[in-house]
């Protein structure tokens, strides 16, 4: 096919949409199956699963087939690297941070604190050398990651407390994911790891005082502002989530360019979709949350600063004891110092201005204070 008729018919999926199935199509196949961190309650998250598994499907004709499964049905949620690493499954739908015990390096697929957001993460991921360095790191776990969905920047947590100071971090017991756990240690917390299915429980039977988990979207599925009153932002911790496709290696080589292309495919379109469905969602969420009583809040500036200087403090240490962590810490820090500039002239500025607006979207009155975001 001339590479003009392959455009005009939209790539891949054009030619399966005009009936006229690639080569590829008509060789081997493959049945997979590809397990979850995340429960089938949460639609966002766990859709992108199913969502890349329809995709690829679609674009070989069948030929390329993932059997998806939730948390729990094969393995427990935060174990999905070892059952992709072992070759229990050949792919694995997770966040990377949920194995930064293992080393720190792990973080900086999905994030650290004080980091990248969004747009700047699919930046350094994409065009910074953030895929192909993690990739390297990732050899050693047998495993291949592939970007596939963001939930932006998170919320940052349910509690039953208000936080007015950092004082009221200290002996704070927290479900928290990633290294942003580990910040809040240094800040005199107590900080627990707990899969999304279980957080509900535990914060109500009192094992844990606050919770965070993503956004309004899902964290109203999962029914937290029933027994956390305290809604606060921003997740400090996470400026955004990137969530990954993770391939054991030697499936991966097995795999035909054609089904790896298809793959790779189906993940970017997740990765564009899962944002922009959380986009949507969010702000109708919030306003639910709102209204049903929940109490929105902001952390204070001195517990900012004071988890700004922790994360700072914690990234040394890393560097110092893990080579893998040093190396691209070194290159990451220069990265997220050029975005942050850029992104502070224009989109920060309009952001603000828009902020500045208040929830009617009407300027304010000459002469007038501007109302805070």
């Amino acid at each position: 096919m001339k590479r003009r008729e392959f455009i005009k018919h939209g790539g891949i999926a054009g030619v399966l949409a005009a009936g006229t199935a690639p080569a590829f199509a008509q060789g081997q196949e493959f049945r997979w199956r590809m397990t979850s961190s995340f429960p089938k309650s949460l639609d966002t998250l766990y859709g992108a699963n199913e969502q890349v598994a329809k995709r690829v499907a679609e674009l070989t004709n069948n030929k390329f087939q993932l059997r998806t499964f939730a948390a729990g049905e094969i393995v427990p949620g935060l174990q999905v690297l070892d059952a992709v690493q072992n070759a229990t499954v050949e792919v694995g739908q997770t966040a990377m941070y949920y194995y930064f015990g293992k080393n720190p390096t792990f973080s900086f697929a999905t994030c650290l604190p004080f980091g990248l957001n969004n747009r700047q993460q699919n930046a350094w991921w994409h065009h910074g050398g953030g895929e192909q360095a993690y990739n390297e790191f990732l050899k050693a776990y047998n495993c291949v990651a592939i970007a596939g969905y963001n939930t932006g920047c998170q919320m940052g947590g349910w509690y039953r407390k208000e936080i007015k100071s950092v004082a009221d971090i200290k002996n704070l017991k927290m479900r928290i994911g990633g290294p942003g756990g580990v910040i809040l240690a240094r800040m005199g917390a107590t900080p627990q790891q707990i899969a999304g299915g279980d957080i509900y429980p535990a914060l109500e039977k009192g094992t844990i005082d606050a919770a965070e988990w993503v956004g309004p979207h899902d964290d109203e599925k999962l029914g937290f502002n029933k027994i956390a009153k305290f809604y606060y932002a921003p997740g400090w911790w996470e400026c955004n989530s990137m969530g990954h496709f993770i391939v054991n290696d030697k499936a991966w080589a097995t795999l035909p360019k054609e089904y790896q292309h298809a793959f790779i495919t189906a993940c970017h379109e997740s990765n564009v979709m899962t944002m922009a469905k959380y986009d949507h969602l969010n702000p109708i969420a919030l306003r639910k949350l709102v209204a049903g009583g929940a109490q929105l809040r902001v952390f204070p500036r001195d517990v900012m600063q004071a988890a700004y200087k922790a994360s700072n403090d914690q990234f040394d240490e890393w560097a110092s004891k893990f080579p893998e962590f040093k190396k691209i810490y070194e290159t990451w820090t220069k990265y997220r110092s050029d975005e942050a500039l850029w992104f502070n002239v224009a989109e920060g500025s309009f952001d603000r201005f828009m902020g500045s607006l208040g929830s009617t979207g009407a300027a304010p009155a000459k002469g007038a204070p501007a109302k805070k975001a």
